[in-house]
């Protein structure tokens, strides 16, 4: 073939096979994964993830069946939720302050001693609703630090032109542990000789596990000066950054609003399930393994678009497709409807929440970023 007088060799058959196709996809979705500390990483913020949405299976189950109300459920999620909004800011100016990766580390610690301590209590039959708010409080604290430390450790793992993708790469790992963790958390609660009590230890081993691989990160480097300023000056220095840059403060604007408005949906289904469709609470897996599958595929999908011009288009239109998706499951005739419904709800916001990282990143300067 000649191109502007040059000869070029045409395309190879190889070009077209199914496999190089395979291989092209993947060398570009997850791109990110060729750097060995940001893949050492994502393994360990694997294993943390999976824990977690277990939590949000085993903690609903635990409340729902210890006092029977939906009340009860929205009592322990609202500990974890109230400790995050009041200190995810403190939590992000710390991000500069302390090292990163040590920051990620007491964090998950911190995780692995709740979910210890409340094996403990329910092993010994002392459980009760207020131990299980205290520690979904103490988990959302840890994560108000965890999770901004490891946004800004992963800028520093990762080169610039793959910040996006290993952003969105990590909300694969976010999406496909709600495919794994409440699969676990159904099969350990339906195992007699596990139970809930069996659950928190897996738990906590995965959230202690999660910590150790950091040892095979290479020791952050705290920024120069970040510590010259007090802490709420940093704070009140992010808001301003944010308010001042309009695309950056309406990202956030609809991100929060989405996050606050839709993601209580999971404190009403075990009640949804009990009152709506007769079924028993701990059935609830069955609706979070749907919207897991769903949340997964969508992820993965989206993932090769987290650096491109059309992320943010994608990312709106999701977004308002998860609030189409609540308000059909809450009209579901049945409980097969339901799992479908669960099954686009979960897509809708697993591909959001995969692009959210990616798009506020390109629209944030590095030393913000956390």
């Amino acid at each position: 073939m000649a191109v502007f007088g040059v000869v070029s060799d045409p395309p190879t058959i190889s070009a077209y096979t199914p496999r190089f196709v395979i291989s092209r996809w993947l060398s570009t979705t997850f791109a990110a994964l060729s750097v060995r500390p940001f893949r050492i990483l994502w393994f360990g913020t694997l294993g943390s993830f999976i824990a977690f949405f277990m939590s949000t299976v085993v903690q609903s189950v635990v409340a729902f069946e210890l006092v029977g109300t939906n009340t009860a459920v929205g009592v322990v999620v609202f500990g974890q939720g109230i400790s995050m909004a009041l200190l995810g800011p403190v939590g992000g100016a710390y991000a500069d302050r302390w090292p990163k990766r040590r920051v990620v580390a007491a964090g998950q610690l911190v995780a692995a001693s709740v979910f210890g301590g409340l094996a403990v209590f329910l092993w010994a039959e002392r459980l009760h609703i207020a131990h299980l708010a205290f520690g979904s409080f103490m988990i959302g604290a840890a994560f108000a630090f965890l999770g901004p430390a490891r946004q800004a450790l992963v800028v520093d793992l990762v080169p610039e032109t793959r910040r996006g993708n290993a952003m969105a790469i990590n909300n694969v790992a976010n999406t496909g542990s709600r495919v794994i963790g409440p699969a676990i958390a159904g099969a350990l609660l339906g195992w007699p000789l596990a139970g809930a009590t069996g659950a928190y230890i897996a738990m906590a081993s995965l959230y202690l596990m999660s910590a150790l691989s950091l040892l095979w990160i290479p020791k952050s480097i705290v920024r120069p000066g970040a510590n010259e300023r007090h802490v709420l000056g940093d704070v009140a220095d992010g808001l301003r950054y944010v308010w001042h840059h309009r695309r950056l403060r309406l990202t956030m604007i609809f991100f929060v609003s989405v996050i606050l408005i839709g993601f209580p949906h999971v404190t009403m289904l075990p009640g949804l399930l009990a009152n709506s469709h007769g079924r028993d609470a701990a059935d609830v897996t069955s609706l979070y393994l749907a919207s897991a599958v769903g949340a997964l595929t969508a992820s993965v999908a989206v993932a090769r678009f987290a650096d491109s011009p059309h992320a943010i288009a994608i990312y709106s239109g999701l977004g308002i497709a998860f609030g189409v998706g609540l308000v059909g499951l809450a009209s579901a005739p049945s409980f097969a409807w339901a799992l479908l419904t669960m099954l686009a709800v979960g897509a809708a916001n697993g591909g959001f929440q995969a692009l959210n990282g990616a798009v506020i990143v390109r629209e944030t300067e590095t030393r913000y970023i956390g």
